[in-house]
């Protein structure tokens, strides 16, 4: 572990790489042991090196289940703040670990819902960027949406990306608005065949009668 952390400081960006990944794939597997090296990885969130930043990310969301000290509910303004922009993957990342994050602290869910929400009116270098961190925001908000109480904006969101001009990204929308309005109950599909059987039995009585 400690070999580890020195590597991320090392002056070679491979050693530094190699470190970064090593220790997000430990922090997957061993949460526990990665966890008081928390600070460490929060003051990587605004490294220059994206790779870094983005392994330090999904670290951060896999330490989540053992956060017991709350330390990531007092860093989640600062987490999250990438999905603003402007750089597209670095959203896209954030997006992935907050839903993570909303997992394992449901009672962050909430917070977490309304700001991946924000990708809306986020700023990337491009318009097709934005539609690629909204068909995240969608994978991750289906996600986080069995969470909440209340899921109508979500599914305001995904009825207005089912018309996004990238394929993909409608395909995700359509896909969540599925998953958001649940399997339709026993009951329900009872009383329609219970329905259709009644309406013919009276229509066969019609025709049978003189």
């Amino acid at each position: 572990m400690r070999d580890l952390l020195k590597a991320l400081g090392s002056a070679q960006a491979r050693t530094r790489l190699r470190a970064g990944k090593a220790l997000r794939e430990l922090s997957r597997r061993e949460p526990a042991a990665v966890y008081p090296y928390f600070d460490v990885f929060a003051g990587l969130l605004g490294h220059e090196n994206n790779i870094l930043k983005w392994n330090a990310i999904h670290t951060l969301a896999h330490l989540a289940p053992v956060d017991r000290e709350g330390k990531l509910d007092c860093l989640l303004d600062a987490y999250l703040a990438p999905i603003r922009g402007p750089v597209m993957i670095t959203a896209a990342n954030t997006i992935q670990g907050a839903a993570m994050i909303a997992s394992a602290k449901p009672h962050l869910a909430d917070r977490i819902a309304k700001r991946i929400l924000g990708v809306e009116k986020a700023r990337y270098a491009t318009p097709e960027c934005r539609n690629v961190a909204i068909g995240h925001a969608l994978v991750a908000l289906e996600k986080v949406a069995e969470l909440l109480p209340d899921t109508r904006s979500i599914r305001a969101f995904a009825l207005r990306q089912v018309r996004n001009s990238r394929p993909a990204t409608a395909r995700k929308a359509e896909r969540a608005l599925r998953a958001l309005r649940g399997p339709q109950k026993p009951m329900v599909r009872a009383t329609r065949a219970t329905t259709r059987a009644k309406s013919s039995a009276l229509a066969s009585e019609s025709r049978t009668r003189p």
